[in-house]
């Protein structure tokens, strides 16, 4: 660009600075979507799918090669995430609290359903209300945050464990299921043959397993290891939450949590 004077002006260098850092981070994220396990992608590879030359591949990803945010390798050229990725990520995880990743999805599922929606997490052989969104206009439910329930008897519970290991469970059924209502499940067999249920359908359900008149909808919340330790529920009187809603109200809450788990890291 020329001024009045006649004197060409130099390209703004922020500007500059800003599109190699764009077209840099598209080169990372490439990587990071595209290089398989073990494999890498080659120079040739990463330059066309980008759209630039292999000489500005090279000069880009030499300050992330630099920063152990990529790594080359010596051999075969092929590019993969470095260990300062891991790194990076790992210090993200560390900020992430439960409650206010969740927070949001709790709020939109409370709006959309009209109930009660619980977060938890799993303190075996307990789950742990750390988190409740009450729909005033309701009936108010009985349970506070920090109050602490059996997992073979409610849907926060047994949309954890569900995901557990064989032994996990064996461990909840040598802890003692005493039942609370008549319609508590005490039988062991029946309670595997309800988790197996729960993950073909992708949600549990308290059928006044807890408390005689309260119903409850819950779905697993996965972690970045894609690990289940947490749940969200939708809780309300039977006369509310009926046995049809039910049917309804199960992919909702699901969805909600499959949300979080992405916010959380998870590949589901």
């Amino acid at each position: 660009m020329t001024t009045r004077e006649g004197v060409m002006n130099e390209p703004a260098p922020e500007r500059n600075q800003s599109a190699s850092l764009r077209r840099a981070l598209a080169v990372l994220e490439h990587v990071r979507d595209h290089a398989g396990a073990g494999q890498g992608l080659s120079l040739t590879r990463l330059a066309e799918a980008t759209g630039l030359s292999k000489s500005t591949v090279l000069r880009l990803t030499l300050p992330l090669i630099e920063t152990r945010l990529l790594d080359r390798d010596r051999k075969t050229g092929a590019y993969r995430l470095g260990h300062g990725s891991l790194h990076l990520g790992q210090a993200y995880l560390s900020t992430l609290d439960l409650r206010t990743v969740a927070a949001e999805e709790s709020h939109r599922l409370m709006t959309e359903v009209k109930e009660t929606v619980h977060l938890v997490v799993y303190d075996p052989p307990e789950v742990v209300y750390i988190d409740k969104v009450e729909n005033e206009a309701t009936v108010r439910m009985a349970s506070r945050i920090g109050s602490r329930a059996p997992v073979y008897r409610t849907a926060v519970g047994k949309a954890i464990l569900a995901w557990q290991q064989d032994e996990d469970v064996e461990r909840v059924v040598a802890a003692g299921m005493p039942r609370m209502t008549r319609h508590t499940i005490v039988d062991a067999d029946r309670l595997r043959t309800e988790l197996g249920r729960i993950r073909q359908r992708g949600y549990a359900v308290d059928d006044r397993e807890n408390e005689p008149e309260v119903r409850c909808v819950a779905a697993p919340i996965f972690n970045h290891a894609d690990s289940v330790t947490s749940a969200i529920s939708i809780s309300g009187l039977t006369s509310r939450i009926t046995a049809v809603r039910v049917r309804d109200l199960g992919p909702l809450v699901a969805e909600t949590a499959l949300r979080i788990s992405r916010k959380l890291g998870s590949t589901r």
